[in-house]
């Protein structure tokens, strides 16, 4: 009760002050008109910011923190008697917003060892001092400050952190109302202090996981049915906190993170965003679902989740979250057969060859390259399919898509394989003009450069005609020879594409995974 009138009392001197300058009060009150003027003209004066003026202003601020300290410990239950004490306050924490002015200056304001006092205000009583400082920490660590300002940034962030910034931001988070304008502002800038933080320094995103409950209020968050900024915003910081670290994708799936995320990206399965903003947060937790599905344990709880049935429901709709659908099954089938079994199980081929066939046409994004990404997301989709169902009934079922319809999909498939080829081709040959005006690029440059251009997709087809071919179904096998010979390619060009891709194959999944995957590909240049 003792904070909330502090909080109520506070706020109405502040207003009473405003007021009674609007209404002219001051003028009426025999103030000395000269004397206005005299501390108007010396405010309009612009202060140099050097370390002169950074102390100066530490000094003030450490004054008035004092003072307010003391006000308080002296006059614990009258509001009355420590309110002036924190308008004061709050006025020397607005006047330390100046130093974003000079971040070059940074250092000396570590070392002047005011981090602590200002940190420790995250934790005082009256949320109004919080919301001043999480406002101050946002504007210290902005992107544009601190721009060509690396290394002051990093003692800042250092510092910022050595002093428990993470544990009283998030603190700090759980108890603002997001009811009250102010407070549902300082929920904004505190995510916009994590995300600055991050930029300056990586490792904060498993830092702020390990050591507070940030992920659980992000889920909270997303949770919600009503759509806000905020809500956006921490759908944007999960996806920043999951998208390198393995360590948040494991420990979000441990907190129920697949099925709230899930949940979440429900509420958009038959209806579209209404904003730019709402569109922006959709992708956002689309983001963070391909993330979470990094980690195997994660796809397990994916499928238990009846997330593919949720995403063949998506893909139905044709809304805006089509292409993001395929793109989470996409992650969901790689290497995890389970997943692309419950995929054929629930009668799933139908929409994937669908897609194939024909990808629609978004209402509200009909760039070029759109339509070639869900392409290229389809056509992994599908080479996950035959990875991952390697007999049996629902195996026949797949290679079956393939013949129905006079051959139509070895077809399309062959069409693919043409556009991909020639702008593999296309690339190469630039390449090699680059070269000859004497840029040169290593064998791995040019590999990557080529991948970019298209070859993985090239790759990825060229293994799916490995799949039809080893099948040993003569219709399929007479269709693609056919189409070969119109087309003049020959068994060895794809043979040549499979060596490429055998040669190139990593072992980030181990020296045997490694082994097994070559193996496989040196299986399929035979058969051809």
């Amino acid at each position: 009760m003792e904070v909330a009138n502090a909080r109520t009392v506070l706020k109405r001197k502040r207003n009473d002050a405003v007021e009674s300058f609007e209404n002219g009060t001051y003028a009426a009150a025999s103030v000395d008109l000269s004397l206005l003027e005299a501390v108007e003209k010396s405010q309009t004066a612009v202060e140099v910011l050097d370390l002169k003026t950074l102390k100066k202003l530490v000094l003030a601020f450490e004054r008035r923190l004092r003072d307010n300290i003391e006000a308080r410990l002296k006059y614990p239950d009258q509001p009355d008697k420590f309110a002036d004490s924190e308008i004061e306050l709050h006025e020397e924490i607005q006047r330390l917003k100046t130093l974003a002015g000079g971040p070059e200056l940074y250092p000396d304001l570590v070392n002047l060892n005011v981090i602590p006092s200002i940190l420790g205000l995250l934790s005082h009583d009256n949320v109004d001092i919080a919301v001043d400082v999480v406002g101050l920490l946002q504007d210290l660590t902005d992107e544009d400050v601190l721009e060509d300002n690396d290394e002051p940034a990093r003692v800042l962030v250092d510092a910022l952190i050595e002093n428990n910034v993470l544990e009283l931001l998030v603190q700090n988070l759980a108890r603002l109302s997001e009811s009250d304008p102010d407070e549902m502002a300082a929920v904004y800038a505190t995510l916009a202090t994590i995300e600055n933080l991050i930029e300056v320094k990586p490792a904060v995103a498993e830092m702020v996981c390990e050591r507070t409950k940030l992920m659980r209020w992000l889920l909270g968050k997303v949770k919600v049915r009503e759509f806000d900024g905020n809500k956006q915003y921490a759908s944007e910081i999960l996806a920043i906190l999951l998208q390198n670290s393995a360590a948040n994708q494991r420990r979000l799936g441990q907190m129920n993170g697949v099925d709230v995320v899930l949940q979440a990206v429900a509420m958009y399965k038959s209806r579209d965003p209404k904003t730019a903003d709402e569109e922006e947060m959709v992708e956002n937790l689309f983001d963070c679902l391909c993330c979470l599905l990094m980690p195997l344990e994660n796809k397990e709880r994916f499928v238990r989740a009846e997330g593919v049935e949720l995403m063949i429901i998506i893909m139905k709709q044709k809304k805006l979250a089509y292409g993001s659908a395929i793109r989470a099954l996409d992650f969901a089938m790689t290497k995890y057969p389970p997943a692309c079994e419950r995929f054929v199980d629930v009668l799933g081929l139908k929409t994937a060859f669908a897609a194939f066939m024909d990808i629609p046409m978004s209402k509200k994004n009909k760039k070029e390259r759109y339509q070639e990404e869900l392409e290229e997301r389809v056509i992994s989709l599908i080479s996950s399919l035959f990875g991952g169902i390697l007999r049996g009934s629902r195996r026949d079922r797949l290679l079956s898509k393939f013949v129905e319809n006079e051959c139509e999909k070895i077809d399309r498939l062959m069409e693919l394989y043409i556009r991909y080829s020639d702008r593999v081709k296309a690339e190469t040959e630039r390449m090699n003009q680059l070269e000859l005006d004497d840029l040169e690029m290593d064998e791995d440059e040019r590999y990557n450069r080529r991948l970019e251009s298209g070859l993985y997709t090239l790759q990825l087809i060229a293994i799916i005609l490995s799949h039809l071919w080893s099948s040993e179904n003569s219709r399929m096998q007479a269709r693609i020879e056919l189409l070969l010979k119109q087309q003049r390619i020959t068994k060895e060009d794809i043979k040549d594409i499979l060596q490429e891709y055998h040669d190139n194959i990593g072992d980030v999944d181990g020296p045997e995974e490694k082994e097994r995957a070559q193996a496989k590909i040196q299986k399929f240049i035979s058969a051809f």
